[in-house]
């Protein structure tokens, strides 16, 4: 057994090399973000559990990202239960890296890849999504609640990033929250994935028993399609994001109704649909 979970950073000994007047190299402590991998197993009443995904994650919050990644990607509209998977084969190392979702009903048919028991890296998303026809197949959740105003919006970005613990440490994650329309936030979640970043933030309203939904995701990344995936999946009403969006995620959010910026600050923000 571990003597604890593995935490969201890491304690190193690095040498940090300056110009200038700035003295020759020196040895300081530095911490950097945790990078683990995270195998998500699902099972349902009849059915033994197996692998579906394997993602590389920051550990924390990992049931709430099990729970947002089976939602996101359309396996299951809730989950019955999450926990560490209690297999005597796996190893010391692996005990806090396995989950497994249970479900109270069979799932429809697992796509391809989830069959084939596929793996991601912290910069993969898609999970799946070859388009943006079949992001959009089937229903579409649109949100009819109010949205947030010019002003609200522009203001986001520094309202999550007074909660960006894991940042201020290292430097090395991402993150997003989901607000209301007011402006309030309702949750934060940070990790070296961006996507994994919003599955958490979902999760967490999921297990919690609250509308996975709401006026708004922030997004603390560029606005990919991934991220727009994501947030069209649970019908959310906008996707306020930092960096740029790209041509793949304004045409999905054209299509699915969701409002979309980028390049967001206190000054300034890019409306693209």
């Amino acid at each position: 057994m571990r003597e604890r979970r593995p935490g969201p950073s890491v304690r190193l000994r690095v040498t940090e090399v300056t110009t200038g007047d700035q003295g020759p190299a020196r040895e300081r402590e530095d911490r950097v973000i945790t990078e683990e991998p995270l195998e998500i197993r699902l099972q349902w009443p009849g059915a033994p559990a197996r692998r579906v995904w394997v993602t590389m994650r920051t550990p924390g919050n990992d049931f709430d990202l099990a729970a947002g990644w089976v939602l996101h990607e359309g396996l299951a509209p809730r989950v019955d239960r999450v926990a560490y998977c209690t297999d005597t084969t796996l190893r010391p190392e692996q005990e806090f890296n396995v989950v497994t979702v249970s479900l109270d009903a069979e799932p429809p048919e697992l796509p391809h890849q989830h069959a084939a028991q596929s793996a991601g890296s912290s910069a993969c998303g898609v999970c799946g999504t070859d388009s943006v026809t079949s992001a959009l197949a089937g229903e579409v959740r649109r949100w009819e609640g109010e949205l947030p105003g010019d002003d609200v919006v522009r203001g986001l970005p520094d309202l999550m990033r007074a909660h960006q613990r894991v940042f201020d440490r290292t430097g090395g994650a991402h993150a997003a929250a989901l607000a209301t329309a007011a402006g309030e936030l309702l949750v934060v979640r940070e990790d070296v994935g961006r996507h994994n970043a919003v599955d958490k933030v979902s999760g967490a309203r999921l297990l919690a028993g609250l509308p996975p939904a709401e006026a708004c995701l922030v997004v603390s990344a560029r606005a990919g399609f991934e991220l727009v995936q994501k947030a069209v999946a649970v019908g959310t009403g906008s996707l306020v994001a930092v960096g740029a969006p790209t041509s793949l995620a304004v045409d999905l959010a054209r299509r699915s109704g969701l409002v979309l910026y980028g390049f967001t600050r206190p000054g300034r923000a890019v409306r693209y649909s």
